[in-house]
């Protein structure tokens, strides 16, 4: 059973915020153990931020003089975003290296332990949400173009997925996440696509269907949740990783022994002894062994769990999965 890491206390940053604060940090305390550093001027040291501020989470405090204004404190406060400095994160980094990614809460404006302690056991596991339709579009829309048309289930696309199929001249027919496979397959498309999104991939389960239905239709291509919903259509199964991949510097070995360096974000994988006969292991992750990406010839899927549109880098794979994609539609 997942136990309290610990009660920390530090300097409050931005708003008195105690409830409204928790509620933030609730989407994304799970994240506790994927910490970076950015060397940004304004924050010497660093410190935690909640949901929907610019800076990711950072070390151990915030400079009194910087050289960059303003100040991060004052945008904090200007913005009404809560957090914290002058904690033990290298406690914290230990403690989450052992006993992986916890729930955890933030309380601005208030030093009562026990309350933060229950704000955080209150949060529920990831794999009991359904974060999908949060972040899907609600109505399909159209980007036209000249070239091959692609529909694309939408389970939290990034910008930059888009603008890869953009600069390959395709025409995008985008769909909500639980577009039935007749409505996907009137706009005729020539491939589907199937996006990035949120949380555990077992609760997309309009996507897991459209793809079970079509598969061996037309030609099927995933990143990130994209292989964990086709993985687990074609009866394969998935697995919540104690860490996940977090960053975009995580080596991944190609069939043919070749090493890319790739951007991912993503805390599930694809158990790859799970998947049916006639799906071959494209990546593996050269730290954990874990499945970085599959095809099916037979039923033309091919899939990654890491993220070749990412923007600004590393590019080693944007080129081969994209040019590759459209190089076999033609």
């Amino acid at each position: 059973m997942e136990k309290t890491l610990a009660v920390l206390e530090g300097d409050g940053i931005g708003p008195e915020i105690v409830r409204e604060a928790v509620k933030v940090l609730k989407a994304v305390g799970h994240k506790y153990g994927h910490r970076f550093v950015l060397n940004y001027a304004p924050f010497g040291a660093g410190a935690y931020f909640a949901q929907g501020s610019p800076f990711p989470e950072k070390t151990r405090e915030i400079c009194d003089a910087p050289e960059a204004y303003p100040r991060i404190a004052d945008y904090c406060a200007d913005r009404g975003l809560p957090g914290i400095q002058g904690v033990d994160t290298r406690m914290l980094t230990i403690k989450t290296r052992e006993k992986g990614t916890l729930r955890a809460a933030l309380v601005v404006g208030d030093d009562n332990g026990e309350y933060a302690v229950s704000c955080a056991r209150d949060v529920p596991p990831i794999s009991e949400r359904a974060l999908i339709p949060a972040v899907s579009c609600r109505e399909p829309y159209h980007i036209p173009g000249p070239g091959k048309r692609i529909a694309v289930l939408d389970l939290g696309i990034k910008k930059n997925m888009v603008l890869s199929l953009m600069a390959r001249n395709a025409d995008l027919h985008i769909f909500p996440h639980d577009t039935p496979s007749d409505q996907v397959m009137a706009c005729r498309p020539d491939a589907l696509f199937i996006s990035n999104g949120p949380g555990d991939p077992v609760h997309a389960t309009g996507a897991i269907r459209c793809i079970s239905d079509l598969a061996g239709t037309l030609p099927i291509f995933g990143i990130c949740m994209g292989i964990q919903v086709c993985g687990l259509a074609l009866g394969g199964s998935t697995y919540k990783m104690k860490f996940g991949h977090r960053g975009s510097n995580q080596p991944v070995r190609y069939k043919d022994g070749s090493i890319y360096i790739t951007t991912q974000n993503h805390g599930f994988a694809v158990d790859a002894d799970s998947l049916p006969e006639g799906c071959r292991v494209l990546y593996s992750n050269v730290n954990d062994g874990s499945l970085e990406g599959f095809e099916n010839g037979y039923l033309d899927i091919t899939c990654v769990q890491f993220h070749p549109e990412a923007h600004g880098g590393p590019r080693d794979t944007e080129i081969p999965f994209f040019d590759t994609m459209f190089r076999r539609l033609e």
